[in-house]
């Protein structure tokens, strides 16, 4: 491509955006940011002789992907372009599908409302936490492919590495095979957690802690309120959930109403949008609770972790205890994750340990 090509373009924006920010951009990033100036060349080039291929983006949390993919969306000269958060996304086609459920082609109509003349659609930290959204993110995958829609997608996991649960991921292994067949899937997973460095902004989910036993002492140190004696119904989709209690952008609420009762992760990702700060009291021993129960549980710090939320995690036990060696599929990355939170324990109530 010349220098005054649509892709060296883009290129030489996403380079600015990063010198602006004073980023050093690493091998991973540059291999990403010469892959979107080839395809903002194939999307803007007149006459081009065949559908650009899409692309996945991979790698762990603070590599930069929503960098690099926010920089090629604002930077391509294209019109028919939307950038959304998955999530959000998905939550828009639920309530679609579900106003069109009598149609007979309710993905059909629901992508016309929502896409309309788009050729290019970013979807940022693409994520699976089910099988029911697993079997709807296949339709809908394939809707998007047959409209040839140009699809650009960040996610934490690779192809293969979605919905790991051994249980159900031999049912969406078509699914995998298609993004691998469609999409060119390419790591960004350098060494550098960007988030992690000195200046960098703070991450909301670090800033979290989990909690044991939950004193006052505690709860006082980190401006946490106190468990309420009640409780009240919060409309969640088309049903009420029993939460303890809200206050500005705070959710209150129990592991039993929570995780035992019939909520879905659908549930999970309405609230996040409105509430981005949690208080879950009331942790048990999680291997004595229900498997349903205990998959729930690890389908809600998925979506907390994802979405970067503030998580304020009370239990009786320590987190090495309370989390303790289940058989349910994915504990160990629940695990790993709440081990980021800021460990806060009654024999050292008066400071927090950062875990390393």
């Amino acid at each position: 491509m010349t220098s005054t090509s649509p892709g060296a373009r883009v290129i030489a924006a996403l380079h600015a955006n990063a010198a602006q920010r004073s980023y050093t951009l690493d091998a991973f990033q540059l291999a990403a940011i010469d892959r979107l100036g080839r395809m903002a060349e194939e999307l803007l080039t007149p006459g081009h002789r065949s559908q650009p291929r899409s692309l996945y983006l991979w790698g762990p949390v603070g590599r930069g992907k929503s960098f690099v993919l926010d920089g090629f969306f604002d930077a391509i000269a294209l019109a028919q372009k939307r950038r959304v958060h998955f999530h959000a996304f998905f939550r828009e086609l639920h309530q679609r599908l579900f106003e069109h459920a009598d149609s007979g082609h309710a993905m059909d109509t629901a992508l016309e409302q929502m896409l309309g003349d788009c050729r290019l659609l970013c979807f940022d930290e693409f994520h699976l936490h089910d099988i029911g959204d697993a079997m709807l993110i296949s339709r809908l995958f394939k809707a998007i492919f047959a409209r040839g829609v140009v699809l650009l997608t960040t996610s934490n996991y690779a192809p293969d590495q979605l919905l790991p649960n051994p249980l159900y991921h031999e049912r969406f292994l078509p699914t995998i095979e298609l993004i691998e067949q469609r999409m060119d899937v390419l790591s960004v997973a350098g060494d550098v957690d960007y988030r992690g460095l000195e200046g960098a902004e703070p991450d909301p989910f670090h800033q979290g802690a989990f909690v044991c036993p939950g004193t006052a002492a505690q709860r006082t140190s980190l401006g946490v309120a106190p468990r309420p004696a009640g409780g009240q119904d919060l409309k969640v989709g088309y049903r009420l959930l029993r939460v303890l209690g809200v206050e500005g952008r705070t959710l209150q609420c129990s592991f039993k109403h929570l995780c035992e009762g019939p909520t879905a992760t659908m549930d999970y990702l309405a609230l996040v949008a409105d509430y981005d700060r949690w208080i879950v009291e009331d942790l048990p021993q999680l291997s004595t609770a229900s498997a349903a129960a205990q998959q729930r549980f690890i389908n809600l710090v998925d979506v907390l972790y994802d979405q970067r939320c503030e998580l304020y995690l009370i239990s009786a036990l320590p987190l090495n205890e309370a989390v303790d060696n289940s058989e349910v599929a994915d504990i160990s990355r629940t695990r790993s994750r709440l081990s980021q939170l800021r460990q806060l324990t009654a024999l050292a109530s008066d400071s927090l340990s950062t875990p390393a």
